[in-house]
């Protein structure tokens, strides 16, 4: 009689169908997220960058999920420290080096607006600005123009999780669900909502809260690339069907203060870090690629490429030009708008 074998089980990222050099490319996106971040954080103590907010230990969680976009498809309503997300969705190093020198030729918003405020209309990354949570309803509002459109989109919305305390995050999850719009709610949770706890201003996580509206919530470990992913496609799967939202709680850590201007050493105690840089997302992909063939040559060799190509990035974008004075009013008013001596402006 022939003996069955059964067939070797498949490593983790085949199973969610990716192939071993999507995981690279997830890797060398959150190698350069960190790198970035590390020299940006270094030009503001240098004197050359005047405020920043990077996205250490936010890696995971940025780039599993919008490794689930469909750049320019799909909508993109990001928060401020999605560094990760950006670069999924095709911007540059240089790119962010331009909005740290608020430079006029910063793609984001032409030198206007402080780091991090996202926008890209080709990636359809929506204008966001600095105030909490309000990106939720806008992409709320969007996702029921999708429906209503009958497109082939989903709307992705990031967030922390202080931007779950504010009323813009029920109203618009509530709202979706009613009308079982096509929208994934991620939320990033550090456990500190800038200097307070989790336990101070939350009394269930996000993912909890999900039943209160009818739709699912997906816990995933931020710390862990393809377990976001892996939430993060169920939501998408669920909400291109027309079934409606979700939400996805990535659980992770900033590893550096909320920004250049905080000292996170007033209220987060010591070991705390630590035993989080124990669960490093980058250290945890890099042992999951080695651990699949992939030689630590290979991945050093990248590092340092990276680390090239964010100089060169430095030095390009020091010497683009500073917005002109006259263009001060540009975007702020309606052009063309006639004046009271019969001329238009």
């Amino acid at each position: 009689m022939a003996v069955r074998t059964k067939a070797p089980a498949k490593a983790r990222h085949e199973a969610l169908g990716l192939t071993l050099d999507a995981v690279k490319g997830m890797y060398r996106t959150m190698l350069e997220c960190r790198l970035l971040g590390e020299r940006m954080m270094q030009l503001n103590r240098m004197g050359r960058a005047a405020f920043v907010g990077v996205a250490d230990g936010h890696e995971g969680a940025e780039v599993g999920s919008a490794w689930c976009i469909r750049r320019g498809t799909d909508w993109v309503h990001p928060y401020y420290r999605d560094v990760g997300v950006a670069l999924v969705l095709g911007q540059s190093v240089k790119d962010q080096f331009l909005g740290v020198f608020a430079k006029a030729t910063d793609p984001n918003s032409g030198g206007r607006q402080i780091v991090n405020q996202f926008s890209d209309v080709e990636a359809r990354i929506v204008t966001g600005s600095v105030c909490i949570a309000t990106q939720f309803p806008q992409a709320a509002g969007i996702a029921l123009a999708v429906k209503m459109r009958r497109e082939d989109s989903v709307v992705f919305t990031y967030g922390g999780d202080g931007s779950t305390s504010p009323g813009d995050f029920h109203e618009a999850v509530n709202f979706a669900a009613i009308h079982q719009l096509p929208v994934v709610f991620i939320i990033e949770n550090n456990l500190y909502a800038i200097s307070t706890p989790s336990s101070l201003q939350m009394s269930a996580a996000p993912h909890e809260r999900a039943r209160g509206y009818g739709i699912p919530g997906l816990l995933a470990d931020g710390t862990d690339v393809l377990d976001v992913y892996e939430k993060t496609k169920q939501a998408m799967e669920r909400a291109r069907r027309g079934e409606g939202p979700s939400i996805v709680e990535a659980t992770c850590y900033r590893y550096r203060p909320h920004s250049s201007d905080d000292d996170d050493s007033r209220y987060r105690p010591k070991e705390e870090l630590t035993e989080w840089l124990a669960r490093d997302p980058i250290d945890r992909a890099r042992a999951y690629l080695l651990e699949h063939g992939v030689a630590a040559g290979e991945l050093d060799a990248m590092r340092a490429a990276i680390g090239a190509e964010i100089e060169r990035a430095i030095d390009e974008a020091e010497t683009e030009p500073d917005p002109r004075p006259e263009d001060l009013l540009r975007h702020v008013y309606a052009e063309g708008r006639p004046l009271p001596d019969g001329t238009r402006a």
